[in-house]
């Protein structure tokens, strides 16, 4: 007998792609929407027996408040996370929210059908693999795990921050480029491995995350140094940032051997 279920995802065309795999294989797709930051609402209206909610960042603050909210209203819905591949806390706070299981969302679809049947039995869906790296995070706990913005810090290169700290501006790709002194091409590649590194989707959820857990507060109070190092004079640099940056961006790229770096300035005329 097939589940009567929903899709959802903050991709509509995954969402949409999933949905019509399913139906194929004689389930009962209520609906398959965008964005899941809306997926309470909506599951909660319907009541399938499944929702299988994809997310791009697992481990972020509040990224399975929809999963809360949809047990309390709805108790007899099973949850069944769909994201990439977590952080052992991205797996174990999916499971605090209420969810009946994660997957992969790389998994074949066989393997996401197994995940509803089961989840739909009252049974937990989850590879062994990955609950047990949850249960070693559990018992084994990084230092200071509280500490998301250091955390998220620490992932960064200095010219990966300094291309944060430019998108939490509003800086699009070309005054980002123009501001480090980089070809267009190189700065959309940090932008990318920015939000690659912090599991977000976009630059906007880039810069609320940031904010929301001190990370630019963070970053800021770290480059006074390099400032007062490069000369660039601390009253110019509280207006506006930019010496700060700039000063920033000098240390980082100083012997780094990446292609990106800021090139030297050219001898004085004779």
């Amino acid at each position: 007998m097939g589940v009567r279920l929903m899709v959802v995802d903050d991709h509509r065309l995954l969402a949409e792609a999933l949905a019509s795999a399913l139906k194929l294989r004689g389930h009962r797709v209520l609906a398959a929407a965008a964005p899941s930051a809306g997926a309470a609402e909506l599951v909660v209206s319907r009541a399938p027996e499944v929702c299988l909610l994809g997310t791009a960042a697992p481990a972020r603050p509040g990224a399975f408040d929809p999963v809360v909210r949809i047990k309390k209203e709805r108790p007899q819905v099973a949850v069944v996370v769909l994201g990439p591949v977590p952080s052992p806390r991205g797996i174990a706070a999916a499971f605090a929210a209420g969810a009946s299981g994660y997957v992969r969302n790389d998994e074949r679809i066989e393997g996401v059908e197994r995940a509803m049947m089961k989840a739909r039995a009252g049974e937990a869906a989850v590879a062994p693999q990955l609950l047990q790296q949850a249960f070693e995070e559990l018992l084994h706990p990084a230092a200071q795990p509280d500490d998301e913005g250091a955390r998220l810090l620490e992932l960064l290169t200095p010219r990966e921050v300094e291309v944060l700290m430019r998108v939490a501006d509003g800086e699009d790709t070309r005054l980002i480029a123009a501001g480090m002194d980089i070809a267009p091409s190189t700065a959309r590649t940090h932008v990318q491995r920015v939000l690659m590194k912090l599991e977000v989707g976009s630059r906007l959820e880039a810069a609320a995350l940031a904010a929301r857990t001190g990370l630019l507060d963070r970053a800021a109070g770290g480059r006074a140094a390099p400032v007062a190092a490069v000369g660039t004079g601390a009253g110019t640099g509280a207006g506006t940032g930019t010496p700060a940056r700039a000063g920033m961006a000098e240390g980082a790229t100083a012997g780094a051997g990446q292609d990106d770096s800021v090139p030297p300035p050219p001898p004085p005329p004779q």
